[in-house]
């Protein structure tokens, strides 16, 4: 289901259509269920998806950010949660066209505040992609997650995420099993249960 906007990076627009196809299965009475972030619901989660991908926009541009804090979003949304990740997974595709992938460095939300391009852009896709996966496992839906892209983000999340994890912004890593695939190797990185289920 590739649509909406795009950008010049690839990593960022598969991860828009993970996050595009879990927010499109999830039917109106699931918004409340539990996610594998333990303390969010389906709605949260979301919200701090979109949080997450206007705070890359308004690194990048200067323009607003989110209006709720993303590490503690609220559970109710106004309008419509599909507009809600569309406008902001616009806001990121747009900022993300005007970075040079030759440049030196791209200004990014969290420490340390810049990185360069494709870590950076991988860093903006990580998030929407994992979160993707948090919402589509939560409603009972097929993982939007492959292999061959799960491998190019745990090659983002390696650089990127242990010292973010003092932050609160990833859990603890969860043991390698012999058994994982891509997918499950990037997702225990992160803290998060391949098999988890409600």
């Amino acid at each position: 289901m590739a649509s909406g906007s795009r950008t010049t990076w690839t990593v960022i627009d598969r991860a828009h259509d993970a996050l595009r196809v879990a927010v499109a299965a999830v039917g109106e009475d699931n918004w409340q269920l539990p996610t594998p972030c333990s303390e969010w619901t389906v709605t949260q989660v979301l919200q701090h998806a979109a949080g997450d991908q206007l705070g890359f926009a308004a690194a990048i541009t200067g323009e607003p950010g989110p209006t709720e804090n993303p590490f503690a979003p609220s559970g109710h949304i106004d309008g419509s949660p599909v507009e809600l990740a569309e406008s902001t997974m616009a806001a990121a595709a747009r900022a993300w066209d005007r970075i040079d992938p030759a440049a030196e460095t791209a200004p990014v939300p969290v420490p340390p505040h810049a990185l360069p391009p494709a870590v950076g852009a991988g860093a903006c896709a990580l998030d929407a992609a994992v979160h993707a996966w948090d919402i589509a496992v939560a409603v009972g839906a097929p993982s939007p997650l492959d292999a061959e892209q799960a491998a190019r983000l745990h090659e983002t999340a390696l650089l990127i995420v242990e010292p973010l994890r003092q932050y609160g912004a990833y859990a603890a890593a969860l043991d390698p099993q012999p058994a994982d695939d891509a997918v499950a190797a990037l997702l225990r990185y992160l803290g998060r249960d391949p098999g988890w289920s409600r």
